[in-house]
């Protein structure tokens, strides 16, 4: 083999061939060659081959590369520009898909950013807590030796923080939280302040705050000390430093020192307070103890691995603990940053259940899926009317890469008007959004990075998703075909079509009922009967050591009033009562105690609320007046037992009767009144005793509800009268009860709005596709009615096939949408069966909606005269 028949590497030669300009090519190359067969000759084939790879890279630079057909060398600025120029231009002159379309895409995008707003807000809970990884809220499980079931919350006793700092090397800080109302003077006049917080000097430790005023260090070191948000402090002490100020606190006007002034806490955190107050404060209710178990605590770790090691030593720890106490009790910590949307407890401010966030994010992407398909619907519906528009650039010299970005460019085009539209529809309809959902989220939200880079995701998603499809079957049109007029929407395209549309109305069909199933609950939850009535009852705070005699007082002046039907004081309303307690009898061991919930009333309380009594009687005047009686020892008390509660110790109700039992005290039983729900009908029903009492921190006045508004002003004009010290606030009792199920109401109402918006878009897309559909078929409508075709015939023709793609929309959709909510309702231990009844509204509404929606255009084209459509023709 002689030397002249050995070639440089082949791969490199092609390379070389494919990048290098072809007015250099044949130089370059050349020399490239006869440089390689100088080097064969003097160093060999291997050293060769290596030196030509090597000129070949670095000959792969600007200069060299060119453009293999410099005829189609594009301009991409012009090239941009001219199909930006013809997007324009198409939209406009194809004003009604244009308008369809966008109205879809406006709707869809507007319902996709309040979402997103919504969602984003509730995920950024606690985000700014710089040790949020590192922080852990203590969940307090127990139960009474023999006790067959324990309680478990957040709440925990006096002991916890500042023992388990000592004793535990994983804990760093431990901080005791608890939040009341309480009463401020505010220019001599008396205040109620809600956001009122005590906390260990420790919560500067722990938790982020930004301090104005003071030094957080010492700020809360001693009794009697308070910092202020800075909101607080501009109301009590106007622009002034109030570092040093006093501030009078409570009924007995307790003098508190201002120690400091921090900015405002986030709307967007568990705890929402405008006082902090030093939690040695609160005397002897802070000593250590096992037993006070009525605060939440918190423990900073040392890191979020001590987690672990905690879980393991608190079992046998608490075990040895807690031997003796007679009862069972265990702690476990949870994390922090996790409590708002994961954790079954809420404490200070109401949780958002995870599980609800991934619906609506469901539903937000199951209405960008209906706006897409409505945009691939209307541009395959008009690909016969597009087909010759294609033919003509085609055969100009249009490649098919060029068509792609050309309808790709009029996606992105009417997306982005869309968003820009829809940005101004959300800075709009914000505020009535936060007054319907009962949030802050602000306008700030919609320029934050993360939430531009959503809407810029979401734009070019939906630009490529919504205009892929048509961009490519429309660029692949054969112009021969379409310019020699054979062309005609192919059979895969009319059984996309057809699929999408089943696919948006199952997409409807599934919200409608679930919908319908979410309201069915939530009217269960408002119209059950609770076992008491929660209507026209207004409840008063009026301080648990306010004088006996004093309210007295008040409850005859408040009877007097025909518009009064009955008062009562109690500790808690008959809406949320969970004040733990252990009974027992005295005939049985001391350590076999159940643990029940018990309220300590006075004799008004079952008139008020309309508790049915089953068995025995209600307190009486007297009951009440022994448990004024001083010592306590002398005290005497009276219990009424729900069933629940006498079945415990295996009793009927007409055996109870005249019983002994221990509630704390020994006392008799009086009555027994049928089980209530005294709690969210998420939890099964508890036992429940009631125990006569003097005191507690509640008036509940029920009114006759026939002149509102009189009734209230009578109630605080004696109310100002008897009790000026006090400020005058109250709370209807179904507030209350409403706030109970404040996420599911949330929940309610967004589905009743975003799915109205997703069956609109759906009516929307099959109006826009019935219109082409029949536009394409008039003249085969003409024909028939010249042949003698009713109007109902032709009708039946146009909208038959749209009612049987509802009608398989609706098979598919049902039994997916009743599994679902069946799964949603199990959540509580009171609720509806799904109803057989939603599947059917829901079949027949969208059956209704679809009808009318495809039937508008169907009506048109059968009473329209078929001469001038044959005319035309």
């Amino acid at each position: 083999m002689g030397n002249k028949e050995i070639q440089p590497p082949g791969l490199a030669q092609r390379f070389f061939r494919w990048f290098c300009d072809k007015d250099l090519l044949p130089s370059i190359e050349g020399d490239l060659f006869e440089l390689y067969r100088e080097r064969l000759l003097k160093e060999g084939k291997f050293k060769a081959d290596l030196h030509f790879i090597r000129d070949v890279l670095l000959l792969f630079r600007p200069g060299i590369i060119g453009i293999k057909n410099k005829e189609y060398k594009t301009n991409y600025i012009d090239m941009f520009r001219n199909n930006f120029k013809i997007a324009r231009r198409t939209l406009w002159k194809n004003k009604s898909a244009t308008i369809i379309n966008m109205l879809g895409l406006i709707v869809g995008i507007t319902s996709c950013m309040l979402i997103a707003l919504f969602i984003q807000h509730e995920m950024s809970y606690d985000t700014f807590q710089p040790n949020a990884e590192r922080i852990g809220r203590v969940i307090m499980e127990y139960s009474f030796d023999g006790g067959e079931e324990s309680s478990k919350g957040t709440f925990t006793s006096t002991k916890v923080a500042p023992y388990f700092s000592r004793t535990f090397p994983e804990v760093e800080k431990g901080i005791r939280m608890t939040q009341t109302s309480a009463i401020l003077q505010l220019e001599g006049s008396p205040v109620t302040e809600s956001g009122f917080m005590y906390a260990d000097s420790t919560f500067f430790d722990a938790f982020a705050y930004n301090m104005i005023h003071g030094n957080s260090k010492t700020a809360l070191n001693g009794p009697k000390k308070v910092v202020l948000t800075e909101s607080m402090a501009k109301k009590y002490f106007g622009e002034s430093d109030p570092v040093g100020q006093a501030l009078e606190v409570g009924d007995n006007k307790t003098v508190y020192e201002v120690t400091g002034v921090m900015e405002d806490y986030p709307y967007n955190s568990q705890f929402r307070f405008d006082f902090l107050a030093s939690f040695s404060s609160l005397g002897v209710n802070q000593e250590e103890s096992y037993w006070n178990a009525n605060y939440t605590t918190y423990f900073l770790l040392q890191d979020k691995n001590s987690f672990a090691s905690m879980a393991e030593k608190l079992p046998p720890f608490m075990a040895k603990e807690s031997a003796g106490f007679g009862a069972d009790i265990n702690f476990t910590l949870e994390h922090f940053s996790r409590v708002h949307l994961y954790s079954p407890y809420s404490d200070f401010v109401a949780n958002t259940n995870i599980k609800y966030l991934y619906m609506l994010a469901g539903i937000a992407l199951l209405i960008l899926v209906i706006v897409c398909f409505t945009y691939i619907n209307l541009s395959t519906a008009r690909s016969v009317e597009r087909a010759k528009e294609v033919g003509i650039r085609k055969v100009s010299g249009a490649g098919q890469s060029q068509l792609f970005w050309q309808f790709i460019g009029e996606s992105f085009l009417l997306c982005g008007l869309s968003v820009v539209v829809s940005f101004i529809l959300v800075y709009l309809l914000l505020p009535g959004f936060n007054n319907l959902i009962d949030r802050e989220l602000i306008l700030g939200d919609l320029m934050s990075p993360t939430f531009l880079t959503f809407i810029l995701g979401l734009t070019l998603g939906l630009s490529v998703i919504a205009g892929a499809y048509p961009a490519i079957i429309l660029s692949k049109f054969q112009p021969m075909k379409v310019l020699k007029g054979v062309f005609k929407n192919t059979s895969s395209a009319k059984w996309l079509q057809q699929s999408l549309t089943v696919f948006q109305f199952g997409i409807s069909v599934f919200l409608i009922i679930a919908t319908l199933v979410i309201q069915g609950q939530l009217n269960y939850i408002q119209s059950r009967d609770l076992g008491y009535d929660r209507a026209h009852i207004v409840s008063l705070p009026i301080g648990w050591n306010t004088d006996f005699q004093k309210i007295n007082t008040l409850k005859k002046e408040l009877k007097a009033s025909s518009q009064i039907i009955e008062v009562s004081r109690a500790a808690s309303s008959p809406v949320n009562i969970s004040s733990g307690y252990s009974m027992n009898l005295p005939t049985r061991p001391e350590n076999e105690v159940i643990s029940v919930n018990a309220n300590p009333v006075d004799e008004n309380f079952i008139a008020v609320t309309g508790l049915e009594v089953i068995a025995g009687s209600n307190f009486t005047e007297q009951h009440i007046r022994q448990t004024e009686i001083e010592p306590w020892e002398k005290k005497e008390f009276h219990y009424i037992m729900t069933e629940s509660a006498a079945g415990k110790f295996g009793w009927s109700p007409e055996e109870a009767i005249g019983k002994e039992m221990i509630l704390n005290e020994q006392g008799t039983v009086v009555g027994v009144v049928k089980d209530f729900h005294f709690q969210s009908l998420r939890n099964d029903l508890q036992p429940l005793v009631l125990f006569s009492a003097s005191w507690g921190g509640r008036l509940l006045v029920k009114i006759n509800g026939e002149n509102m508004h009189e009734s209230l002003g009578f109630i605080e004009k004696t109310w100002e009268k008897i009790l000026p010290e006090r400020p005058y606030t109250y709370r209807f009792l179904d507030e209350d009860y409403n706030r109970m199920y404040q996420s599911e109401m949330q929940l309610g109402k967004l589905m009743n709005l975003f799915s109205t918006c997703a069956i609109v878009l759906a009516c929307l897309g099959l109006f826009g596709l019935s219109s082409y559909m029949i536009q394409q078929r008039l003249k085969e409508i003409s024909i028939r009615k010249v042949l003698g075709a009713s109007t109902f015939q032709v009708l039946n023709i146009l909208s038959g096939n749209f009612v049987r793609l509802i009608l398989f929309a609706i098979v598919l959709a049902s039994p997916i949408a009743y599994y679902v909510m069946s799964s949603w309702l199990d959540d509580f231990a009171f609720h509806i069966s799904a109803p057989w009844w939603a599947v059917m509204l829901a079949a027949i509404l969208t059956l209704a909606i679809g009808l009318i929606t495809s039937g508008i255009h169907g009506l048109k084209a059968a009473l329209s005269n078929p001469v001038t459509s044959l005319k035309s023709e």
